[in-house]
């Protein structure tokens, strides 16, 4: 019998692992390793949405944050999400993300998420995310690529695990990536390796709701165009 898309996923999650010392001190967030919890919530998730052999597109992020899938261990999805949109409790922790937010009247104004995860299977450039300690001492978010060293050191382990989702059963004739200067990378790392036919950048979910909540009309049609 074939091994179902879920069935990949969930065992891509759990090999997940990145031991390297990076750049100033930056931490690797893993939420598979960090919470027993969200191993079972991640296995309900995909065995539920993803309990098939079909093909689906990519859409990318960036890497994992403190309160979307740094939590959940699902990307772009808060707690808030998780419970009352997916029907998939949590008990251990809660969130709520802006960036989920916006995911999710995208997904619902796709079609729902039946409809949606069935077309679609989010992931991240870094499916790892990472955080550094600011001024103040607290542990804040991190991007695979604010830092030209923290890039260098994350790129093997980057198109390692893009090759790795492909395997899964991903259609490569477009990718969609959240993100320009996110996008920039991948386009760079495509030139090389081929990964996609073509690439779609939209704008990144945070950006629209922390500088462009206003329009959020306009972006919500650009990303229903992407998806179509």
């Amino acid at each position: 019998m074939k091994e179902t898309f879920a069935a990949k996923i969930i065992s891509f999650n759990k090999e997940l692992n990145f031991s390297k010392e990076l750049y100033k001190g930056i931490q690797v967030l893993n939420p598979f390793k960090d919470n027993a919890e969200i191993l079972d919530i991640m296995d309900s998730f995909y065995r539920k949405f993803y309990n098939d052999t079909n093909k689906r597109k990519l859409i990318v992020g960036i890497n994992p944050g403190r309160l979307g899938a740094g939590v959940t261990g699902i990307p772009f999805t808060d707690t808030k999400r998780l419970t009352e949109i997916c029907n998939i409790s949590i008990d251990s922790v809660s969130s709520h993300e802006p960036s989920s937010v916006f995911v999710y009247e995208v997904i619902e104004a796709y079609g729902g998420v039946e409809r949606f995860y069935g077309d679609f299977f989010i992931n991240s450039m870094s499916p790892l995310g990472f955080i550094q300690q600011n001024t103040k001492g607290n542990w804040v978010n991190c991007n695979y690529y604010d830092y030209p060293q923290l890039f260098e050191q994350t790129k093997p382990f980057i198109i390692s695990n893009l090759k790795k989702q492909i395997a899964m059963g991903v259609d490569t004739s477009n990718c969609i990536v959240l993100g320009k200067k996110n996008a920039k990378y991948l386009k760079s790392i495509n030139t090389k390796e081929k990964l996609f036919d073509s690439i779609t950048v939209l704008d990144h979910p945070r950006y629209i709701v922390q500088y462009k909540s206003k329009e959020k009309d306009k972006y919500l049609t650009e990303y229903l165009k992407a998806l179509s």
